[in-house]
């Protein structure tokens, strides 16, 4: 329900572990077969030589120092203009006022309820559930209009049916409260918590 690039996500997760990947099977090699370590120790050399001459014949006119250093430099803050940039990509989307209005009274302005009135008005209500292992209200800006997202972790037993409907009369209640329809996505998980915490199921 959030801005965050999932799918530019996977695709440098794949890269990072494919290369993760290579440098494990590379060093595993390097320490199991002497083939590959002579190989190795041959071509780092040879790589190790050519980029010696490589700095020698880029210096400066009358200094020791090489114009491939401020190159790379420049990349190296162009990575991390980069790193940055996607790291505020990250989660990016959350809203902070869920009803902006004008008021329909006698007296000009504008209303306005901030997305933590809905978001602990919905948490205080679901904490009293003995059936939940945890749960999170956040506020959403999705395609320019603000959302809650519910994440709800069910304890083992309880139905699903059941939880989704009780937290839609919530959602209804609130409705009634802010005086607007407010879009909402209930996201059920599981996981280790809800097995082994203990609780009662619902009957």
């Amino acid at each position: 329900m959030n801005g965050t690039p999932r799918a530019l996500n996977r695709v440098l997760l794949f890269i990072i572990g494919v290369k993760l990947l290579a440098i494990g099977a590379l060093v595993l090699l390097l320490a199991t077969v002497p083939a590959v370590a002579s190989w190795w120790h041959s071509w780092s050399a040879g790589v190790w030589a050519n980029a010696e001459n490589a700095f020698r014949q880029t210096r400066f006119p009358g200094r020791e120092e090489s114009w491939l250093w401020i190159v790379a430099g420049i990349v190296l803050v162009l990575v991390i203009i980069g790193m940055v940039a996607w790291l505020s990509q990250q989660g990016k989307g959350r809203a902070n006022l869920l009803v902006a209005g004008d008021d329909d009274g006698d007296v000009d302005g504008e209303v306005q309820i901030g997305g933590g009135v809905a978001e602990q008005a919905l948490r205080a209500a679901l904490a009293e559930r003995s059936d939940l292992a945890s749960s999170s209200v956040a506020t959403y800006e999705v395609n320019g209009q603000p959302g809650l997202r519910v994440r709800i972790q069910p304890r083992q037993g309880v139905a699903p049916h059941t939880l989704a409907a009780d937290v839609s009369k919530l959602v209804e209640a609130l409705d009634l409260v802010i005086g607007k329809k407010t879009p909402v996505l209930v996201h059920m998980v599981a996981g280790t918590r809800a097995k082994f915490t203990k609780a009662e199921r619902v009957r």
